[in-house]
């Protein structure tokens, strides 16, 4: 049965399935297409712990706490509910444009849909390197706390050391990034049974920590220790502009993941809606333990450039491993270890989800070659996409720890950088696909229209003084390319290179640019089967 909104202007259409979106309108010019991807594999918690899990709580704190407070100071928590603002305005633009069209492709279909074939190609590239870095960072991390929690079980600082050895840790970090691409390969009912148990443990482990912090910060165990104070959640008392933005993109990065929840809506039972839902449960779940672990941490550690202190540049990194101990003792401490490598580690798997789905819809409209869109007989997943993202990572992360001494802090600084610029074209994307409803009710107004404007605009806020600030050899790391920042170096010339392939793709794929695959349009028809 076809239904039409009377209350809307004739014109161009897009189809909508009731149900998954594989059902959606195969072989119509312009609609989306079915994939084969395995529906009503996934329900609302399982699609929340997708997105928690990917977000990997724990590996972004431990990798982002030191690097915020060395941005902002004690303004740290505050940073934190400033880069939850626009990730919560975007989570609405992407929960409406999934209700219209519940495709894996998300961003890169959606804005293909608002904006042409152009602009979506250079979403689509950045969700997809944006996954890239991250998943390098990811794999990284969880090499470092596997030798860390080997040196701590058994007692040896010589396999400890063995992370500083080039070498082994890259050759353990794709192990790592191999066994992912295994468990991810195998499909949605392999990915999802590994994640509760993972997500439920780093969870608790961090509530003990989180206990812990605060107990001994009461009772003075630190000489560092401090009082919490209101003022720690004032965004206006950061010394400058350029150190609220540097913090605001670490923030960001924080949050970055938990749409893997969209990614999935063709394998998810009620796709146009429970998708969305998931994503801002996911959401609540983040800014509450983000804030707990921030405000316990500061209190405990304070803010020094010594020993535990969080602003002391030596633990950066990796703050959970110089607190581990402190905080929860010799025994319980090893529990934090374990945590970190299991967020790493559910993250490096779950990771896969968006990236191999967006390349997967990518190919199946054409803007890829079409190997990518095949499917897997019997697990129901893309696995050459999936294959594809393995090896792109694990070249990535063994080239850039040979190029660069500071890796893991100059990709997660331009990670920021890519995440803002696909973000807001997606959150732009909502308001405009959905230009022509914005006055049939003031919820459509602010769910469609100024919320996701809103959150576009902070974003690109946040991507142009980024971009700006980057040029410096000083931002991130302090290393350079050629007197020109490598946090810079990194973020631009990923962008470039995506513009390149684009190029090259429009020579091969001239359908898909002129418009003749996916079409862009408005939402005016709905389909019911």
């Amino acid at each position: 049965m076809v239904q039409v909104d009377p209350r809307l202007p004739a014109g161009d259409t897009v189809t909508r399935a009731a149900g998954t979106a594989g059902d959606t309108a195969r072989g119509r010019t312009g609609g989306t297409r079915g994939k084969g991807l395995s529906g009503n594999s996934v329900g609302l918690l399982g699609s929340a712990v997708i997105g928690v899990s990917t977000v990997a709580p724990v590996y972004c704190l431990t990798s982002t706490l030191g690097p915020t407070v060395g941005e902002v100071g004690l303004q740290m928590p505050a940073v934190f509910l400033a880069g939850f603002l626009p990730m919560l305005l975007v989570a609405f633009a992407y929960r409406e444009l999934n209700k219209a069209v519940p495709d894996c492709g998300t961003s890169f279909t959606w804005s293909v849909k608002a904006f042409g074939p152009r602009i979506g190609w250079m979403c689509g590239w950045g969700l997809v390197i944006a996954t890239i870095i991250v998943l390098s960072n990811l794999a990284g991390v969880a090499t470092s706390f596997f030798w860390l929690l080997l040196g701590e079980l058994t007692g040896s600082d010589a396999i400890a050391a063995l992370d500083g050895n080039k070498a082994a840790h890259v050759l353990t970090c794709l192990a790592f990034i191999a066994l992912a691409t295994a468990v991810s390969y195998r499909g949605m009912t392999a990915t999802k049974g590994v994640q509760y148990a993972l997500v439920g443990l780093q969870l608790a482990v961090l509530a003990v920590f989180i206990a812990m912090a605060f107990s001994k910060a009461g009772a003075g165990d630190f000489s560092g220790s401090l009082r919490f104070s209101t003022s720690w959640l004032n965004p206006f008392s950061v010394q400058s502009f350029s150190a609220f933005t540097a913090g605001l993109s670490l923030s960001i990065f924080m949050f970055w993941g938990w749409d893997a929840c969209l990614t999935v809506n063709e394998e998810t039972a009620g796709s146009d809606r429970t998708p969305g839902r998931a994503a801002l449960l996911a959401m609540v779940v983040l800014i509450g333990s983000y804030l707990l672990t921030a405000v316990a941490a500061q209190m405990y550690s304070g803010v020094g450039t010594e020993g535990p202190g969080l602003g002391n540049p030596d633990t950066a990194d990796n703050v959970f491993a110089a607190l581990a101990t402190p905080v929860m003792g010799p025994v319980l401490g090893i529990l934090l270890f374990v945590a970190v490598l299991a967020s790493a580690a559910a993250s490096l798997q779950t990771t896969f989800i968006p990236v191999a789905r967006t390349v997967l819809a990518m190919s199946a409209y054409e803007a890829l070659p079409p190997s990518f869109a095949r499917i897997h007989p019997r697990f129901c997943s893309p696995g050459r996409a999936t294959v594809a993202a393995g090896v792109a990572t694990g070249v990535f992360y063994a080239g850039m720890t040979f190029l660069s001494q500071n890796v893991l802090v100059d990709t997660i600084y331009a990670l920021g950088l890519m995440i803002c610029f696909y973000y807001a074209i997606t959150a732009f994307a909502c308001a405009w696909y959905f230009r022509r409803e914005l006055r049939r009710s003031a919820r459509d107004l602010l769910f469609k229209g100024v919320f996701p404007v809103l959150g576009g605009v902070l974003l690109t806020a946040v991507f142009t003084k980024t971009l700006i600030d980057m040029w410096n050899p000083a931002y991130g790391s302090g290393s350079s390319v050629l007197g020109v920042g490598s946090v810079f170096v990194i973020g631009v010339g990923l962008l470039l290179l995506g513009f390149v392939l684009m190029l090259v793709m429009r020579r091969r794929s001239p359908a898909f640019f002129r418009g003749e695959v996916l079409t862009r349009s408005t939402p005016v028809m709905v389909v019911d089967e």
